[in-house]
């Protein structure tokens, strides 16, 4: 992938209410990248309904801007099929359940730092992705709860919130801009 325009990166919930004000919101807000800002790389983590509706988004937005590249980051276990590490049937099957179809993207960006991590890989793929983006566009809801694990255990912050407050960090040190949608 060339340098040949800016990045923006998404983040949000893995549950999110989808309405028609937020689809407006959202494709606003992603045309006012494209056409004000030059973003032109549009960088997608996997599973959360955020992802894919902006996933679904910018899709529409290439009829219109046909230059536009979507750029998957993949997170371990989509690296490891990536890789011919895992039972390709299997995980195939699992990533296709999550909607994560490596067809619908112009280029997929797997991570050795990202598959080293462990259970830590949803972090270090969402610092890279933030790392490497212009812009960072959020669906962060500061009141949001993530559901319990199978374990019962409840993790203290999201993913999302994670990745928020380190986005917020290299906004500061880095030039960074974060843009929280769901305000």
């Amino acid at each position: 992938m060339g340098n040949d325009g800016k990045k923006c990166a998404f983040f949000g919930h893995r549950k999110i209410e989808v309405t028609d004000e937020l689809k407006v919101k959202l494709t606003g807000a992603i045309e006012r990248l494209i056409t004000q800002e030059g973003v032109t790389v549009f960088v997608f983590g996997s599973r959360s309904q955020f992802d894919e509706l902006c996933h679904a988004t910018v899709t529409a937005l290439q009829k219109r801007y046909p230059h536009l590249r979507r750029v998957a980051h993949p997170c371990k276990s989509e690296y490891m099929h990536l890789k011919g590490k895992q039972d390709p049937e299997k995980t195939a099957e699992r990533l296709n359940k999550h909607g994560f179809i490596y067809q619908e993207y112009e280029e997929i960006k797997p991570s050795d730092r990202v598959c080293a991590a462990g259970k830590a890989a949803y972090v270090e793929r969402n610092q890279e992705m933030i790392d490497e983006s212009d812009f960072i566009l959020f669906y962060y809801d500061a009141a949001y709860k993530p559901p319990q694990r199978k374990d019962g255990q409840t993790s203290a912050k999201s993913g999302t919130g994670l990745a928020y407050e380190y986005a917020l960090t290299k906004q500061r040190t880095a030039n960074k801009v974060v843009l929280n949608i769901f305000e």
